[in-house]
């Protein structure tokens, strides 16, 4: 049977009372994969890792979670910073499904909340691959915000968001443009501007904003304390989360090490499929 996002979907409410949306596929007695996705606007764990799906769930059970906010997850209001808030979301979410220890897949935003679960909830973690992560890395070279963040910001803010901000913001994700079609641009727009999409945006939006909460989004400062195998992975074109800030993470997380996709923006996992997906298999399986 061929996986799509129908037979794959999941709900499961945690001990907290938070439904959270997620895909499954593979061996129920495999070792376990958790993807966390970005997040852009439209984003979900479908969107961001439908595709890899397959690959992985030949060698593993395979869980593609929505992050709270994002998707079919629920969108409350948060009472603490995103990052901490989503990793016991989905450390919850790990315990109503009997999961001991996982690796994780985190890409962007996905990628802070991995780290974070790594950090606060350490024996969950076998491995922890992480990809143009958000909150761990610091842009020692580059402009901050940069083109994609800004692009974000201008989708975000805008009153009535147009399928024109959508595609300038998906252009500054890819290296090559040819990917961001015009039936890619249209659904996520159409994702996007769901108005319980909004909501959780604008949530996970004030999350960030939130003075008292910043300092725990920087998870630089505590990158020495993760002590799981780490694989960062980054696209050498990135204009969301740029190559140097790999460099602290690199130097600061004890076994760390770091491979780069050229030719690649900030999708990895879409853009060098096949090397990625390699890549990711023969670090968890050795």
């Amino acid at each position: 049977m061929s996986l799509d996002y129908a037979n794959t979907s999941r709900t499961a409410k945690t001990a907290a009372g938070l439904t959270l949306h997620y895909h499954e596929a593979g061996p129920a007695d495999a070792p376990v994969v958790i993807m966390l996705h970005g997040g852009g606007p439209g984003a979900s764990a479908w969107s961001n890792f439908g595709a890899n799906l397959p690959v992985f769930a030949e060698h593993f059970r395979t869980l593609l979670i929505d992050q709270p906010c994002f998707g079919r997850s629920d969108k409350p209001e948060l009472d603490r910073d995103y990052f901490s808030f989503s990793a016991a979301a989905v450390a919850g979410l790990l315990g109503e499904l009997g999961i001991e220890k996982a690796h994780f897949i985190g890409n962007s935003l996905g990628g802070g909340t991995a780290v974070r679960i790594a950090l606060d909830h350490q024996h969950l973690v076998d491995k922890l691959l992480l990809m143009g992560p958000g909150g761990i890395s610091v842009n020692l070279f580059s402009a901050d915000p940069t083109a994609g963040i800004k692009q974000l910001f201008a989708f975000n803010s805008a009153p009535e968001p147009t399928r024109e901000l959508m595609r300038a913001f998906l252009l500054t994700m890819a290296y090559d443009p040819a990917i961001v079609t015009d039936a890619f641009v249209e659904e996520r727009y159409t994702q996007a501007v769901d108005p319980d999409a909004r909501l959780g945006s604008a949530r996970m939006g004030a999350a960030f904003a939130n003075p008292a909460w910043q300092q725990d989004t920087m998870l630089w400062r505590e990158a020495h304390r993760i002590t799981r195998p780490t694989l960062l992975t980054w696209g050498r074109e990135d204009r969301v989360n740029p190559l140097d800030g790999a460099l602290l993470a690199l130097k600061a997380i004890p076994d760390a090490r770091l491979h780069v996709f050229p030719h690649c923006g900030h999708w990895a996992q879409t853009e060098a499929f096949d090397a990625f997906n390699r890549l990711a298999l023969d670090f968890f399986s050795h």
